[in-house]
């Protein structure tokens, strides 16, 4: 009897081990990421003159994770760009406002037991919803329209506030590699892309 005892007792704890080191290991399948920053960025023209702009953007994305430090996410983004110029009208004030849809291959991996890096490097499509000139002598809107394509890279270090709770500083870079084309009856006649976006940011990562 004390011998059943003894083996009835030594399975439960190997079987509460085994089921501890299961947990251990059990790694989240998805995360959510929320970053969002501030920077510059180029307005190259082909015909017109090129200006710097303002950027204020944002991007919720759903990561998968492949294994525990490779995976795939995609999302929305928001880009406020804004600044001056000038083109063949006159001076004028530029506010433009860009949805964005990325497409990205993603690393995630630990450094130490509360810090993380979260890198990015993909594609985007992104249009404009919104896009404004103010000249002096008043105002044009939707000049260019359409979708462009590009690439981004992004490098975030996080430090765990909570359980899978993470929050940090993200870099995020990117450039347009097709253009944009002015509507009909505008005034000018031109294509743009931007380049050279960078921008500096918060990041938080929310394990599921």
């Amino acid at each position: 009897m004390k011998k059943l005892n003894y083996i009835l007792l030594f399975a439960f704890f190997l079987t509460f081990n085994l089921i501890q080191a299961q947990d251990e290991v059990k790694e989240s399948k998805f995360n959510i990421i929320g970053y969002g920053g501030i920077g510059y960025g180029i307005m190259e023209n082909d015909n017109e003159p090129n200006y710097n702009l303002n950027s204020n953007s944002g991007e919720i994305l759903l990561n998968y994770n492949l294994n525990q430090k490779f995976g795939i996410a995609t999302g929305i983004g928001i880009n406020e760009l804004s600044g001056n110029g000038f083109n063949s009208i006159g001076n004028f004030y530029h506010e433009r406002s860009l949805l964005k849809i990325p497409l990205l291959f993603t690393l995630n991996s630990k450094i130490s037991d509360d810090f993380k890096i979260f890198a990015n490097l993909g594609f985007f499509g992104q249009t404009i919803i919104k896009d404004e000139y103010r000249f002096i002598n008043g105002t044009q809107k939707d000049i260019y329209e359409g979708w462009n394509f590009g690439a981004q890279i992004g490098l975030g270090f996080l430090y765990e506030i909570f359980d899978n709770y993470y929050a940090g500083i993200n870099y995020n870079g990117q450039s347009d590699f097709s253009k944009f084309e002015t509507n009909n009856n505008v005034g000018i006649n031109d294509e743009q892309k931007m380049k050279n976006l960078n921008s500096v940011g918060v990041i938080l990562i929310i394990e599921l």
